[in-house]
């Protein structure tokens, strides 16, 4: 019966998953057995091959004679007798191999022949994708329904990013803030991702994400004070740069340990859940987060309680400088998806179009249907991991500019609008002008303003300052005071 109700899902889905949906649901695994327990003696079952059991032939009247016989009188058996006697009801046939029995840890079907599932699946899961390298749509692509509003916004949000990330990775080079790290080649992942989601959702990200915010109304302003880590910054100074946040936007401000947001997201989801609110929780995250027990624990909790939360996996194939191949053995992410009982799919993250449409499918199969959805996005992060790493060690400097000029996801994008007819070289121009302007102006007044108070270090824990906090207050204080050239002259006493 699950079977038959996954197959209807499959059928009444878009098309857009209904291909890996098809290839997702299958029948129940078969169990190996050999002796028949419901025959006297424990008589073997037809084996082809042998593993030590005798066999016996199914091929003798007397046999299928007494198999008959012990049919018809446990059909006449009533369910009740069945259950005092402690047995399982089961269906029988002539082919024992399609005998179901409901073992308490799987329902199943036996099988006669020892089969052990392989490792990996003969082909690897596709990837689905609408628009080639060049932007152009594929021959059999069903493309979005997005107008020239949406996609407009969408490039600008994109090139605002990368004009961002350009000018800050710059500025933390000078030694104007102590750290950044880029979205360079995963621009995609981050605005069409935010374009197919609503605003109520409660969105949980790692650290590569800061397009989530843009798109939901984060000023490049936000963006400045928080990397000065100001008096304006919402997290008051206290998060490294990069580690944005915003309650009004719903999305928590994220922190450094690896995949520590993904059992959050469930958690909000179940709460959503629970609230009956037309939405859903969304946890971004990197290749290297699915080695973190923290992710198979929150695949599964999502799994089991149903909850609806979208997990967008970000697989650029390194681990800061760990290669995938040194991470796991199966196909990517996507297949880890099925082992929890969650509908995966594995899409191109530098085609704009498939994400959109992904992400937004997604969402909606995980609010109507109240169900997890593993989304793995396959990418090239162009940019070095961070700004205390170069991937020049690790990576080869030729592949890093194929990647960056042939197959940049902003530039593709850009192609597929412009055929459209939405977008030419006075709007790229404008744009781009717009853009670095803004970063500018909004990182000279970021460094200007006064940082937060020092008190800050202190409060927004308790409701009332403890008596130990107070006390440390107080000897920090009387350490400024007596070595005051040994602290910032910039911090408000």
């Amino acid at each position: 019966m699950a079977t038959r109700g996954l197959r209807v899902l499959a059928k009444s889905s878009t098309p857009l998953l209904r291909r890996t949906l098809s290839n997702s649901i299958s029948e129940t695994r078969p169990c190996a057995r050999i002796l028949d327990a419901e025959c006297s003696g424990a008589a073997a079952l037809p084996a082809r091959g042998s593993c030590g059991v005798p066999a016996r032939s199914y091929g003798s009247a007397t046999n299928r004679t007494a198999d008959t016989e012990l049919s018809k009188n446990w059909s006449k058996t009533p369910p009740a007798a069945r259950r005092l006697s402690g047995e399982p009801e089961k269906a029988f046939s002539d082919d024992e191999d399609h005998e179901i029995l409901d073992y308490p840890g799987a329902k199943t079907n036996f099988t006669h022949e020892m089969t052990f599932i392989p490792e990996t699946a003969a082909e690897p899961v596709p990837c689905f994708r609408l628009l080639n390298d060049f932007g152009q749509p594929l021959p059999w692509a069903k493309l979005p329904q997005m107008d020239a509003e949406l996609a407009t916004k969408i490039y600008r949000n994109m090139v605002n990013l990368q004009t961002m990330d350009a000018i800050f990775y710059e500025a933390q080079r000078q030694g104007r803030f102590s750290f950044y790290l880029t979205t360079h080649g995963e621009e995609a992942i981050n605005i069409a991702s935010a374009a197919a989601l609503s605003p109520q959702d409660v969105v949980f990200t790692q650290y590569r994400e800061p397009g989530i915010l843009m798109w939901r109304g984060f000023t490049m302003q936000d963006f400045a004070d928080q990397c000065f880590g100001n008096a304006a910054d919402l997290g008051k100074g206290r998060q490294m740069p990069v580690h944005y946040g915003s309650r009004e936007l719903n999305c928590p401000t994220l922190s450094s340990p690896i995949a520590t947001q993904l059992p959050q997201a469930v958690g909000a989801a179940y709460g959503l859940k629970m609230s009956r609110k037309d939405a859903c929780s969304v946890a971004y995250f990197g290749d290297g987060a699915s080695s973190e027990g923290d992710f198979h624990a929150a695949l599964n909790f999502a799994a089991i309680l149903e909850t609806p939360t979208i997990f967008i996996c970000r697989n650029n194939g390194w681990a800061i400088s760990t290669p995938t191949n040194d991470q796991f053995r199966s196909d990517g992410i996507v297949v880890k998806g099925r082992g929890y009982g969650i509908r995966s799919i594995r899409v191109d993250g530098m085609d704009t179009l498939a994400l959109y449409c992904a992400v937004k499918e997604a969402r909606k199969i995980a609010i109507e249907e109240s169900r997890p959805v593993l989304i793995e996005a396959l990418s090239y992060r162009v940019g070095h991991h961070s700004t205390s790493d170069d991937s020049s060690k690790y990576r080869k400097k030729a592949e890093i500019e194929h990647w960056k000029l042939v197959r940049d996801p902003v530039n593709r994008f850009k192609k597929w609008i412009e055929a459209q007819g939405w977008w030419d070289a006075k709007s790229e121009k404008a744009i781009r002008s717009e853009a670095r302007s803004s970063v500018i102006a909004a990182m000279n007044k970021a460094g200007q303003k006064q940082k937060p108070e020092l008190s800050n270090l202190f409060t927004d824990v308790y409701d009332s300052l403890p008596s130990n906090l107070r006390e440390q207050e107080l000897q920090l204080r009387d350490v400024i005071a007596k070595y005051p050239r040994g602290y910032p002259t910039d911090v408000p006493l």
